[in-house]
């Protein structure tokens, strides 16, 4: 019988759902620079930018500046409900939430990941800090295991490459 692909509504609206429950309740976080729960697999980050919380915002969901920061081709549908393929289709996921230069919540995967269904949730909040931009990023729900590899990965893949964007 052949799977039907699942609607950008329904994916929001059963997705949403959990966001409140996932993400508020990763609880104890060690004080370790990658930011990894030690009770559970989860990634708490806090990095800050020298700029502007919409020229953030700006360069993480405009898939043309997104290209240009990692330098691998993306698609961004920049709605909620809408679908992304980041780093030449190695991330794929759907945008659950989007709040304009404050807040973006998406449900995320990596192509190496065993259980083809398995979605992690990410969030981005943005908070105005003098000229800048204190970046609060929490991610949850991944296989575990992971947390090693993807703290370091935001690290590299994310923070550093907007920071020599934004300038």
């Amino acid at each position: 019988m052949p799977t039907l692909p699942i609607t950008r509504r329904a994916f929001t609206l059963g997705t949403a759902a959990l966001v409140p429950f996932a993400i508020p309740s990763l609880r104890s976080f060690g004080q370790g620079d990658l930011g990894i729960a030690h009770d559970a697999e989860a990634i708490r980050q806090e990095v800050a930018f020298a700029a502007s919380p919409a020229r953030l915002f700006e360069a993480i969901m405009d898939e043309k500046q997104f290209a240009q920061v990692t330098g691998l081709p993306c698609k961004i549908e920049r709605l909620p409900g809408g679908a992304f393929t980041l780093f030449g289709n190695r991330i794929v996921g759907r945008t659950i939430a989007l709040v304009d230069n404050q807040r973006i919540v998406q449900a995320w995967r990596s192509e190496g990941w065993a259980d083809v269904g398995a979605y992690s949730l990410i969030r981005f909040d943005l908070h105005a800090a003098g000229t800048g931009t204190s970046l609060v990023f929490d991610h949850a729900g991944f296989p575990k295991g992971e947390a090693q590899h993807l703290a370091e990965g935001w690290g590299v893949r994310y923070w550093e490459p907007l920071k020599r964007f934004l300038g």
